[in-house]
């Protein structure tokens, strides 16, 4: 895999939870906020999260000259 995705991917990554952390220190004001908002920030903040686990495991798979799981 090219080190560009995976940087990519965790770019991605840093983002979102920045995103999530953001609006979560935000429910904390005086301002109205949304908690459908905030779940939403947090699952994509872990989805990327699990797209650089996935790319991590894929790279060392390949490094180590694994194949591929199969699917049924």
């Amino acid at each position: 895999m090219p080190t560009d995705h995976l940087d990519d991917l965790r770019a991605q990554a840093k983002y979102a939870a920045e995103r999530y952390q953001l609006y979560k220190a935000k429910t904390q004001g005086a301002r109205p906020t949304s908690s459908e908002r905030l779940r939403e920030l947090q699952r994509a903040s872990e989805q990327a999260e699990a797209r650089v686990r996935f790319a991590l495991a894929e790279e060392l798979r390949a490094d180590r000259g694994e194949e591929p799981p199969r699917r049924n």
